[in-house]
């Protein structure tokens, strides 16, 4: 009886998802080859044959790295090691980063689909030249085969800035650094960059032809799609 009460408690191991493997595999790289700061990890075509999986798994793997500060990813340079971590504090790392992700979506959409809002009954000329300059940023950046990061953020601190809350500002300052963990989650999966840049434009749409509801709708749709990453499945 005892024994079957024993069996009873005992429930399924969860397993490991496929890019948590895969960022074990590239600690391990590291620490055995005894890379160091500023050294460069394989490209990513002959990373992902070396460990059998594909570019857009392993683009996961790196992503959550790149998040977390252990690697810095530059188009065209590849993956540079920023510092040599240990595997557990990584993991450590990572889950604390998971658990916060849900919050940083829900502060997003409590903050910006106001300030999208507002943007568009509140723009000037000046502000909508200002979100246009940003959109082909980005569009530039996705071109040359980047992923918009830098785009992106100016997009947002356009759109912030047109809404002249000088309160709300203050807000979207603070949580900065945690909205651009989203950012580098969201522009890393495959596709997403153009998807983020269209709706981007939605949203300038909006803004542009003072549609306060419209804006709104349009940034709420925006950061359900960023907020579709990985790291949350």
């Amino acid at each position: 009886m005892a024994a079957r009460e024993k069996s009873a408690a005992l429930g399924k191991v969860a397993r490991p998802r496929l890019y948590e493997q895969l960022m074990k595999q590239i600690l391990g790289y590291v620490e055995a080859e005894q890379l160091g700061p500023g050294d460069h990890l394989p490209a990513e075509r002959d990373l992902a044959e070396q460990l059998g999986v594909s570019r857009a798994t392993l683009a996961q793997a790196l992503v959550a790295l790149e998040v977390l500060g252990v690697i810095d990813v530059q188009h065209g340079t590849g993956a540079v090691l920023v510092y040599r971590p240990s595997i557990a504090t990584v993991l450590r790392d990572l889950r604390e980063h998971q658990s916060r992700l849900p919050e940083i979506v829900e502060a997003r959409s409590t903050l910006e689909v106001k300030l999208a809002a507002l943007a568009a009954e509140r723009r000037t000329d000046e502000d909508l030249e200002r979100i246009d300059a940003a959109l082909k940023v980005m569009a530039g950046e996705i071109a040359d085969g980047g992923r918009g990061a830098r785009g992106d953020e100016l997009f947002h601190e356009a759109v912030t800035a047109a809404a002249h809350s000088r309160v709300l500002a203050q807000l979207m300052t603070f949580i900065a650094e945690m909205v651009l963990e989203t950012r580098l989650e969201s522009l890393g999966q495959p596709g997403r960059p153009e998807r983020s840049l269209e709706s981007h434009q939605v949203i300038a749409g909006a803004i542009l032809n003072g549609d306060a509801a419209a804006a709104a709708a349009a940034m709420q749709a925006h950061i359900d799609l960023v907020s579709d990453v990985a790291l949350l499945k």
